[in-house]
């Protein structure tokens, strides 16, 4: 990738580690479910009323339904059980092996014999983890995780099929002879558009499931007592997070193969537990530093470009 593309990679993984302290300074006034609707909403409205919506169509709902409701539901509901931030930020990793398999089969993207050996020894640090369930990260919370790491994958894959489908759109409008700036402009909005319309898709789910499960919790009390931290700690989830973060991202994806970008997201761990130990104390294991040692080992060696072979992309293609 161009230096730009990379300083930007830096920046959304950099606020991203970050954002598992203030999900964990959220989680502190309201209930995961809630919390999580709540992000969306204030995502949503009032960008909704200024974007022109993408093309509601399958891999619309794939992305809102993985990137944010299985993956935020999830993880909030991890944290609210227990896992640390910093664990919870490691753990989460685990999709961007997910997403370099998916975009192998579902796009035809070229994998390589060193991210094969790369994923493997992710795996290792996985197993770490799990042989080290309770305390910081409870079994309950390692399946959310798990589960929430799928789903982010699959809205990869979505973003990438949805940002190409608004290009070949663009194309068709004869845009693509537009100057670059123009061009890049256009992708930009796009992947807020995908962001925002997203994000009302995935609050609809969210509020009905918080509703069902977390009835008590919806009262005014709720939003009168919430501590300061806790909306502001909302306010960076809704506006650094989820519109600065996210839409930069599903730009990279729409610029960038899935194997370039998302090996930057190592950076995300590394953040998120330094951030996690400076703020809120989280105790540094023996055993988390293998994970991390690991898993940030294997997401190197899945960057490394080394004997790829490239499926027929009309094989696979959808």
């Amino acid at each position: 990738m161009n230096p730009i593309y990379t300083a930007l990679a830096v920046l959304v993984t950099f606020i991203w580690g970050v954002n598992f302290t203030f999900i964990a300074w959220g989680l502190e006034s309201f209930p995961p479910l809630m919390l999580t609707a709540l992000r969306f909403f204030f995502t949503a409205v009032p960008l909704v009323f200024f974007l022109k919506p993408p093309t509601f169509n399958r891999t619309l709902l794939i992305y809102a339904i993985g990137t944010f409701v299985m993956q935020y539901a999830f993880v909030f509901t991890a944290m609210h059980l227990g896992a640390s931030p910093g664990l919870t930020a490691l753990l989460l990793q685990m999709q961007i092996f997910i997403t370099v398999l998916l975009a192998y089969f579902i796009l035809g993207e070229a994998v390589s014999r060193m991210q094969v050996i790369g994923m493997m020894v992710g795996v290792l640090g996985l197993g770490v983890i799990a042989l080290n369930l309770g305390g910081d990260m409870p079994v309950a919370g390692f399946v959310c995780i798990l589960i929430a790491a799928v789903g982010w994958s699959f809205g990869n894959i979505a973003s990438k099929q949805a940002s190409a489908q608004a290009t070949l759109k663009a194309a068709q409008q004869k845009t693509a002879t537009a100057p670059t700036t123009v061009k890049n402009k256009t992708s930009a909005l796009s992947a807020l558009a995908l962001v925002a319309w997203g994000a009302l898709i995935a609050c609809v789910f969210l509020t009905l499931s918080s509703l069902i499960f977390e009835t008590d919790a919806w009262q005014l009390a709720t939003f009168t007592e919430a501590s300061m931290k806790s909306w502001l700690s909302l306010g960076f989830i809704v506006y650094i997070s989820t519109l600065v973060g996210f839409g930069l991202w599903a730009h990279l994806l729409s610029q960038n193969t899935a194997s370039k970008v998302m090996p930057f997201a190592l950076l995300v761990p590394v953040f998120g537990m330094t951030t996690s130990v400076v703020l809120t104390g989280e105790v540094v294991t023996w055993w988390k530093m293998l994970a991390m040692i690991l898993i940030l080992s294997g997401l190197l060696l899945a960057n490394v470009k080394f004997g790829i072979r490239k499926k027929p992309a009309h094989k696979y293609g959808v």
